[in-house]
């Protein structure tokens, strides 16, 4: 009698084997996958200023060095720290970066450090641009006239948000970012100066160009209102009220009388304000003329950003300063008058 044949064991054969092959092209896949993130973003040589902040971990690292488009994956480059050991390894400072380094190349330079030629600079909210160069010059990183010389430079070409700003030597009043830097020594005061805007692009997110746009409201506007906001506000929970103040006189075209704007043009900060100084002839006196001034008088920070974006609503229109740095406000005139009595 003739025996019929197994099929069973050549299936079973045939099934392991197909599994083996998905499995193989899986790991292919994910090879490449993993190998493809890991090499360079683009060919361009161009270099990347990035600062590695003291106390920042791999995955913070990662996930800023993305949004430079220095890596192509975050999670590539956290998985790549791990096998490295390196989020202990990190150091912080200054690094001139490329998108044509590949993530280990990266890696490594995080890891070996920051060339020592570097100076930390804090440039705190509310400083001009004078006094932003002043500290530039003091530190060793070029001449008053070299600053002043690549300021003129940039342009909407360089930065949108250049757009319409005014003419003259303090043309980037407004846009050097206050905040801790980490420069090179050697870099030229042009790619100093380009630090600063580059610090200053972050604060563009999405959902700030989104209410700039609800608002109807330029770059430049925004800035103007809100270093009014920095120089004229002291205490941290007044900043909107006092962009509510400024709103509400802009609504109905009244002055918007900011001693901030005369201490601008006078270059110094004066404790009490005379009668001729609030009638000097210039665009930024604000006693004189309405509306907004034709540039920002400081350069504002996060928060007074934020309080001219989003102004406290108020019947306030007038404010006086009171001895311990916060303000007195009224919504009439004969109510402010009282509280210059009382408080100057």
């Amino acid at each position: 009698m003739r025996r019929k044949r197994r099929k069973a064991p050549v299936r079973k054969k045939i099934y392991r084997i197909g599994i083996v092959l998905v499995l193989l092209l899986v790991l292919l896949a994910s090879g490449s996958w993993w190998s493809g993130n890991l090499k360079p973003v683009s060919d361009s040589s161009d270099k990347v200023a990035f600062v590695l902040e003291p106390g920042m971990n791999a995955s913070e690292v990662a996930a800023k060095l993305e949004t430079d488009h220095l890596i192509r994956q975050a999670s590539v480059f956290r998985q790549l720290c791990r096998i490295n050991k390196a989020d202990s390894k990190l150091v912080a400072g200054l690094y001139y970066l490329s998108p044509s380094m590949s993530a280990k190349e990266i890696l490594d330079t995080l890891m070996k450090g920051p060339e020592p030629e570097v100076v930390r600079i804090t440039i705190p909210e509310g400083y001009t641009v004078a006094q932003i160069v002043d500290k530039l010059v003091e530190n060793s990183l070029g001449t008053k006239n070299e600053f002043y010389d690549a300021m003129k430079r940039f342009d909407q070409d360089d930065y949108s948000f250049l757009a319409d700003i005014p003419s003259g030597e303090n043309r980037l009043e407004g846009f050097l970012f206050p905040d801790t830097y980490f420069f090179d020594k050697k870099a030229t005061p042009s790619q100093t100066i380009d630090r600063f805007l580059q610090r200053f692009k972050q604060e563009l997110t999405p959902e700030i160009t989104k209410r700039l746009a609800e608002r109807n409201m330029s770059v430049s506007e925004w800035l103007i209102k809100a270093s009014l906001v920095e120089k004229e506000a002291k205490k941290a929970e007044e900043r909107p009220l006092i962009a509510g103040v400024f709103e509400n006189r802009l609504k109905i075209d009244m002055p918007l009388e900011s001693c901030a704007t005369i201490q601008y043009i006078l270059g110094e900060v004066k404790p009490v304000l005379t009668i001729a100084d609030t009638q000097i002839d210039s665009p930024y006196n604000t006693y004189r003329n309405t509306g907004l001034p034709p540039g920002p008088i400081a350069n504002p920070g996060h928060a007074s950003l934020q309080a001219a974006l989003y102004p406290k609503g108020t019947d306030y229109f007038f404010f006086v300063a009171k001895n311990d740095g916060s303000h007195a406000f009224a919504v009439t005139y004969e109510e402010h008058l009282k509280n210059v009595s009382i408080y100057q």
